[in-house]
């Protein structure tokens, strides 16, 4: 899929999900801008991707800061003259276990990170979005937004706003040719996962996947890059599980 020429945000882009979202779309022709709260792992992959050929660059970016999403958006539509795709992808958790023993900074942060930062990343990018007569929002939710299960309680709320987010802001967004959209993904090999298990193993979660593995970085990139481009332009409000079943 040719994405010649847009011009990409990705947020927590500094590894797992993020990273290959931001590596797909670049071979795919974006200029990506890699945002991560960690400035030496966000520069590493837009490093990266520039050595295999692409345009990136990357900038420190704390999600849950209205500054600092507003300097990112400024920044980006700054260097490359404009701003096409949004992904927000960084994202936290609490550790798998009773939802009382989650104390309330935990729990603020979860939902900062998991939920503000779609209504900073609106607040800063609809206005550059409908100045350019359109544009792209993609959220990376989760599976326990949809099939929630214990132990993850208030991280599973924070996912379940998000899919309602992405549905209420596609449906009001659409005048203005901007369409969102969010991908489910079940648990995969990033660095939340011995958080994501808690007490429990890989091979219990596993089981209840019916293609019989965790989520791969790249099963999400390509659904992203597949939302992100044109060939997706009639689709909105859609939260497309990449979960190997297991919301089935």
């Amino acid at each position: 899929m040719s994405m010649t020429g847009k011009v990409a945000v990705v947020t927590g882009a500094g590894s797992g999900f993020g990273e290959a979202i931001a590596r797909r779309l670049a071979r795919d022709g974006c200029r990506v801008v890699v945002a991560d709260i960690a400035g030496d792992a966000g520069a590493r992959v837009a490093e990266s991707i520039a050595a295999d050929g692409g345009t990136a660059i990357a900038i420190t970016t704390d999600v849950t800061r209205d500054a600092d999403m507003q300097h990112l958006v400024e920044e980006t539509v700054s260097r490359f003259d404009g701003l096409d795709i949004f992904v927000n992808n960084a994202g936290t958790t609490h550790r798998n276990g009773p939802m009382l023993d989650v104390d309330e900074a935990t729990f603020d942060r979860v939902y900062a990170v998991n939920v503000k930062s779609i209504y900073l990343s609106a607040r800063h990018a609809v206005p550059v979005f409908r100045s350019r007569g359109g544009g792209c929002f993609l959220t990376i939710a989760s599976t326990a937004g949809v099939r929630p299960r214990p132990g993850l309680t208030w991280y599973n709320g924070s996912k379940g706003a998000a899919i309602v987010l992405t549905k209420s802001m596609a449906v009001e967004l659409a005048p203005d040719r901007i369409r969102v959209n969010a991908i489910n993904p079940v648990m995969g090999d990033t660095g939340l996962v011995d958080q994501f298990l808690g007490d429990n193993t890989r091979e219990a979660i596993i089981s209840g996947i019916p293609l019989g593995r965790l989520s791969r970085p790249e099963d999400i990139a390509n659904a992203a890059a597949y939302l992100c481009s044109d060939e997706a332009g009639f689709v909105t409000g859609v939260c497309l599980e990449v979960d190997g079943g297991r919301c089935v």
